[in-house]
């Protein structure tokens, strides 16, 4: 399987606790408590990775004035005594209203560099999901009525009837396809910068398996029709709330159809030859926090580049 730098979250999230009432206010009043920052899908870091801060600390960081609230904060899990919580600020935290400790800067779970700590880097994945998911879901989908925060952050109630909402998370697959010559597939989306190119990847359909998706994402993207589909691993993709399903194929034809939609442009690659361009700036992969980079590596044998 792979070893992926967004690893499982290392932590219980004890669940069982989350609808203990006035659960935050104990969480917040403890000193052994640690806070990870949360703004517009980004979180607190040194630059390099999350960093966690007292409730003192914590505080200090948003609006003026602005007290510890249940709203504000979700629980995020504990390890080894150690209780962790998550601190949203407002939105103009992205553009420096509220301002963070010297030091910090706001980063996005896709900017994340391996930073070998599976703690840290799995609370700032949860975190910032669970935040994504909050902004969403502000009203009831139902009746479209204001929602409230519950159980710690992990519900929101509808104030009107009383439903329950929980947070969703949505599969996706995401594949390295290899032709029968050992070949890499790569693709580039419209919009990306040139040279940016990654393996494909699409969003799992109602009433179908993720094989499926694969099978059907390789055909509508690039043409091809693939065979001997193989899980590899999994990742959590807050971006906003996806669970990224890792898998490898083997193309049964290799002339390609970019479907100029989701794909522009798509080239087989060599080893040596990806190697060539990834060295002389002309390929820019995805980065070694993602899954994609993931299984890229894998099938080249090793670590790509510096």
């Amino acid at each position: 399987m792979l070893d992926l730098p967004l690893a499982a979250v290392a932590h219980d999230r004890a669940a069982h606790r989350r609808t203990k009432p006035g659960l935050l206010d104990e969480l917040l009043a403890r000193p052994a408590t640690r806070l990870l920052l949360v703004s517009s899908g980004r979180v607190a870091t040194d630059g390099r990775m999350p960093v966690l801060l007292s409730a003192e600390e914590a505080v200090a960081a948003g609006p003026a004035g602005t007290p510890p609230s249940a709203a504000e904060h979700f629980f995020l899990g504990e390890s080894d005594d150690v209780p962790y919580v998550a601190r949203l600020l407002p939105g103009t935290a992205d553009t420096g209203g509220t301002g963070l400790p010297d030091g910090l800067t706001w980063t996005t779970p896709r900017e994340l560099t391996d930073s070998g700590d599976a703690l840290t880097t799995g609370l700032a994945v949860e975190a910032v999901a669970l935040a994504n998911w909050h902004d969403r879901a502000a009203r009831c989908p139902r009746c479209g009525r204001p929602t409230e925060v519950a159980a710690a952050g992990w519900v929101r109630r509808c104030v009107h009837e009383g439903v329950e909402h929980y947070p969703r998370t949505d599969p996706a697959v995401i594949m390295s396809i290899v032709d029968d010559d050992d070949r890499l597939l790569l693709g580039r989306g419209p919009s990306w910068p040139p040279g940016s190119m990654s393996v494909l990847a699409g969003f799992v359909e109602p009433g179908e398996s993720a094989e499926h998706a694969v099978a059907r994402e390789a055909m509508e993207e690039a043409g091809l029709a693939v065979r001997q589909i193989e899980y590899r691993a999994s990742q959590p993709w807050p971006m906003p709330a996806s669970l990224m399903l890792g898998f490898r194929a083997r193309a049964e034809t290799t002339e390609l159809r970019p479907d100029g939609d989701e794909v522009s442009e798509l080239r087989w690659f060599t080893r040596a030859e990806l190697a060539a361009a990834h060295v002389d700036g002309s390929l820019r992969l995805s980065g070694r926090a993602s899954i994609a980079r993931a299984l890229i590596e894998e099938w080249y044998g090793g670590r790509i580049g510096g």
